[in-house]
């Protein structure tokens, strides 16, 4: 690759919004072979604990608009609790096929109640039960417990709709900043940061 593609590749963006940018890349990677790509939603979350102990785990996307990126989980779980109790995340989707990478970083916020209740209705049945009797993150014990309440709830919705549990619901990451990364050769990746600043983004380009 001549030194001039790599500039061009390094020009201005071609979205002034990320969040469109990104929505353009997801809907890239949702055409992709899933045998090449089998979950294009999938992103890694991190989260920091009240103590400054750091966590990251692998969830899905449900949805994306101009308010933020949104994901769903037990508010009892580790990463319920301590995204209820700081208020801030950090997200990284990495579709390897594209070789692009994009990291979101910002504050996180409850999503309304019927947000929750649509999406919740959405879910398999057997995902419901699970969201009822799932004690997210704690440790099963005696063994076999987890089952036993299985047949628990699945007794106690047996013939009716399942409700949404009320420790159930979404999160809405609100992005301070957006990076792009895209793979170059010779480790010269091209990356393209969003900042925030009031109602606008400040756009740079940054050494890889």
């Amino acid at each position: 690759m001549s030194v001039e593609t790599r500039a061009a590749a390094r020009a201005e963006p071609p979205h002034v919004d990320p969040i469109a940018r990104f929505r353009a890349l997801l809907a890239e990677a949702k055409a992709t072979d899933r045998a090449r790509l089998p979950e294009p939603t999938a992103f890694a979350l991190g989260t920091v604990s009240s103590d400054g102990w750091p966590a990251v785990r692998i969830l899905l996307l449900k949805a994306v608009d101009d308010r933020g990126f949104v994901f769903y989980t037990n508010y009892e779980s580790r990463k319920g609790e301590e995204l209820l109790a700081t208020g801030r995340a950090a997200m990284c989707f990495h579709w390897q096929p594209l070789e692009i990478q994009v990291r979101a970083e910002g504050t996180v916020a409850p999503v309304t109640d019927a947000e929750a209740d649509a999406y919740f209705a959405s879910r398999a049945r057997g995902s419901q039960i699970g969201a009822w009797a799932s004690l997210q993150s704690r440790v099963i014990d005696p063994p076999g417990t987890l089952e036993e309440r299985v047949a628990e709830f699945e007794r106690r919705f047996e013939g009716k709709p399942v409700p949404r549990p009320p420790h159930w619901s979404g999160f809405r990451l609100a992005p301070r900043a957006i990076e792009f990364w895209k793979n170059m050769p010779s480790r010269l990746h091209v990356r393209h940061r969003y900042t925030r600043v009031a109602d606008a983004w400040k756009v740079e380009t940054l050494y890889p």
